[in-house]
C-alpha cells in the first residue's frame, strides 16, 4: 500500500502516508462512480477532438504532408478506436479518414466519408490534387501493430482508386499512428485517477474477510469476485484477473507450454486455481479495470494472517521482497529519459539493479488507450536483452506506462526464493518533469486478517477436527 499497512477485516482499510512524486489522498481507496452513459460520450468526445487537433503537429514533426487512413466494417485499422465518436461501435461501409500537416486558409485540415460508391475516391483524390501532399502516409508496418492496421484488400483499393500517380507518394511512418495513440491529452488525467482508485478499492476488497475464508476460499474464488464486482460498479476489463499464491502456484512463465495430443499450443495453468487459501499464503493479484476508454493494469500483493497474529508477524524476508521490487520500480522509473528508447531504458536498469544486488525481470508497458497500448516497450518476460522493434521506439512523455516487473528474493521460512511482482502506472508530470505514479505504489502488504469465530473453526477443520 501507498507506505502504510492495511489490515483487511471485512472492509478494507487503509491509513497512508504520502509518498514521493505520487499521488496520495489522505484516505483509502474508494470505488469512484461513473457519469451518465451519455455524460460519459460526450466527455470522451472531448478527449478525441482534442487529440484530432495534434495531428497535424504530429504529421509535420515527422515530415509527412497527409495521412490516409481506410477500413471496412469489422475489418477496422487500429487507429480506428482512438479517432472515433463515442457512438460509433464499428466502422460502417467505407470509413476513410484524410489527415493533412498544412490546410489552405480556407480548407479543412480533417475530411471523413462513410459511403460504400466511387464517390469517396472521387473526392479524396480532388483534395489531394489542392493540396499536393508529396508524402502521403498509410499505416503498413510489418512489425507494429498500432501502424500496421491498413488491410491488405483496403491497400489494394486505394492504389487502384487513385491511380499510380498517388501510388508512388505512398510512404510509411510507423511513429504517425503510434504518437497518436500513445498521446494522453491532459484531460484524460483525472479520470485515470478515479479508474486506478477504483482498482485498488476493489483489490483491497477482494483481499479480505469480505471475500477470503482461508480453507475454503479459491483462487478462482477471488478472481470471479472481482469480475462480478467490476460489472457491479458498470466498468468492464481488458482481461481476466488473475491470483497466485506465490511460493505455492508461481507465475506463468514462457516456457510453461506444452503441446496437446492435437498439435495445439497450450499454457500450463500453474495456479491450481481450484486451490483454496491458506494462513500464511502470500497472495498476488494482476488486476485491471476499463471504462471511458481508458485501461488501468495493477499487481499487488497480500499476506494471510493467523488468528491472532499482528502486522508483526508477517515474516521480515516477505516485507523485503516486496521492497526489493518496489526499488526495482525506482530504479526504472528514474531511468525512462523522455527520448530514450524502451531497450536503453531496460539496460541502464537491469545494471543499476545488478549493481544493488537485485535480480529480477523487467517489462514494462505503455497503457491508456489499450491495455498494452503504443509505444516503447521496456523488456519482456523472455526478452531481458532488448526487444525487437517495439524496444527500439523513442520513449514518449504525454502517455501513461505501467511500470511492470518482478524481483526475486530468498525466502527462508519457505526455503525458496520467491518472485515478487509489482506493477503500478504512471504519467509525464509536465511541471514537476518527472514520471509520478497515478494514484500511489504499494511500498507495504495488504495483509488479510479473518474474523476470529471463523477463523477458529476453520482450524479445527484443517487440524481433523469436527464442526
Amino acid at each position: 500500500m501507498r507506505g502504510s499497512l492495511l489490515i483487511a477485516t471485512g472492509i478494507a482499510w487503509v491509513v497512508p502516508s504520502v509518498v514521493a512524486g505520487s499521488t496520495n489522498p489522505q484516505k483509502a481507496p474508494q470505488f469512484q462512480t461513473l457519469p451518465s452513459l451519455r455524460d460519459q460520450a460526450k466527455i470522451v468526445d472531448g478527449w478525441t477532438d482534442e487529440r484530432k487537433a495534434l495531428i497535424p503537429g504530429i504529421l509535420r514533426k515527422y515530415g509527412v504532408d497527409a495521412w490516409l487512413i481506410s477500413q471496412r466494417e469489422y475489418a477496422e485499422d487500429t487507429v480506428f478506436w482512438a479517432l472515433k465518436e463515442a457512438t460509433m461501435f464499428s466502422a460502417r461501409r467505407r470509413t476513410t479518414q484524410l489527415f493533412l500537416a498544412n490546410a489552405t486558409a480556407e480548407g479543412a485540415y480533417s475530411y471523413t466519408w462513410v459511403d460504400n460508391t466511387d464517390l469517396v475516391w472521387q473526392e479524396l483524390k480532388a483534395i489531394l490534387d489542392a493540396h499536393q501532399p508529396s508524402k502521403l502516409a498509410l499505416n503498413t508496418a510489418a512489425e507494429l501493430a498500432f501502424a500496421s492496421g491498413l488491410h491488405a484488400g483496403e491497400r489494394d483499393a486505394i492504389a487502384d482508386a487513385l491511380g499510380t500517380e498517388w501510388a508512388g507518394r505512398f510512404v510509411l511512418e510507423p511513429m504517425l499512428a503510434v504518437e497518436v495513440v500513445a498521446t494522453m491529452v491532459p484531460g484524460r488525467l483525472p479520470w485515470y485517477r478515479k479508474l486506478m482508485e477504483t482498482a485498488w478499492a476493489i483489490i483491497e476488497e477482494g483481499f479480505s474477510s469480505h471475500v477470503i475464508t482461508p480453507g475454503q476460499t479459491t483462487a478462482w474464488d477471488v478472481e470471479w469476485w472481482m469480475r462480478d464486482k467490476v460489472q457491479a460498479l458498470n466498468y468492464t476489463t481488458w482481461f481476466q484477473p488473475s491470483v497466485y499464491i506465490l511460493g505455492k502456484t508461481d507465475l506463468p512463465a514462457a516456457a510453461d507450454r506444452r503441446k496437446s495430443k492435437r498439435g495445439r499450443t497450450m499454457v500450463d495453468d500453474p495456479r491450481a486455481p481450484d486451490h483454496s487459501l491458506s494462513y500464511g499464503d502470500i497472495l498476488h493479484t494482476d488486476f485491471g479495470v476499463t471504462a471511458m476508454g481508458l485501461h488501468t493494469d495493477t499487481q499487488h500483493l497480500a499476506y494471510v494472517l493467523y488468528p491472532g497474529q499482528a502486522a508483526a508477524d508477517v515474516p521480515a524476508s516477505v516485507r523485503e521482497g516486496l521492497k526489493k521490487a518496489n526499488r526495482l520500480q525506482d530504479i526504472v522509473v528514474a531511468n525512462m529519459e523522455i527520448g530514450r528508447t524502451g531497450d536503453e531504458i531496460l539496460k541502464r536498469s537491469l545494471d543499476q539493479a545488478l549493481a544493488e544486488g537485485i535480480e529480477g525481470k523487467i517489462y514494462c508497458h505503455a497503457t491508456g488507450e489499450w491495455g498494452h497500448s503504443a509505444g516503447t516497450v521496456i523488456g519482456m518476460t523472455n526478452l531481458q536483452g532488448g526487444v525487437p522493434f517495439l524496444g527500439e521506439l523513442p520513449l514518449l512523455k504525454d502517455t501513461y506506462y505501467s511500470i511492470e516487473l518482478y524481483a526475486e528474493h530468498f525466502v527462508p521460512e519457505r526455503n525458496m526464493t520467491i518472485k515478487f511482482p509489482q506493477e503500478e502506472d504512471v504519467f509525464w508530470n509536465d511541471e514537476a518533469g518527472a514520471w509520478e505514479w497515478v494514484y500511489g505504489q504499494q511500498t507495504e502488504l495488504i495483509l488479510v486478517r479473518t474474523k476470529e469465530k471463523e477463523s477458529e473453526a476453520v482450524l479445527h477443520v484443517q487440524d481433523g477436527g469436527e464442526l
